[in-house]
């Protein structure tokens, strides 16, 4: 089993942080929702004017190639923003990093197995938060990350 990285050394290339509690995520989440929303209409808009001002309602292979389309670019969002910083907009006002094992920021591959995870398994694998001692998602477990808050 991985070990969260190192919560009582602070130096320059680590800041100290915490596994984050489940509540903290959900926050998380919950402010992510915002430019989802809008990210997931303009594509919307974009896809419906593909289609000729067609809805997918009748054509079971439109919506689900639909509904593959904006699952991706959900996950773009995501794994784009966790790339890049560790955080996405909904993790910053509370000062939450997705980390390795190692306390470094993870690969693209392994940011989508989470995000490909996390999105099979969202509610069962974040109250997995719950049981578990250092506080991982299922997501988390497969993928060998931690969700942390930094600290102060």
């Amino acid at each position: 089993m991985d070990s969260p990285p190192d919560s009582t050394r602070a130096d320059a290339s680590r800041p100290a942080a915490d596994p984050a509690a489940p509540g903290w995520r959900l926050l998380a989440f919950a402010y992510d929702a915002v430019p989802l929303v809008a990210l997931l209409m303009i594509a919307s808009g974009l896809l419906l004017a593909l289609a000729g001002g067609r809805t997918v309602e009748r054509a079971p292979l439109l919506a689900a190639a639909e509904f593959v389309a904006l699952w991706a670019l959900c996950g773009a969002y995501f794994v784009l923003s966790w790339r890049r910083g560790g955080q996405t907009l909904g993790m910053r006002p509370w000062r939450l990093k997705l980390v390795d094992a190692d306390g470094r920021l993870a690969s693209v591959r392994v940011l989508w197995l989470r995000y490909l995870i996390g999105s099979v398994t969202p509610v069962i694998g974040w109250l997995w938060c719950f049981a578990d001692p250092q506080r991982r998602a299922f997501c988390d477990i497969a993928a060998r990350t931690v969700f942390v808050r930094l600290r102060a």
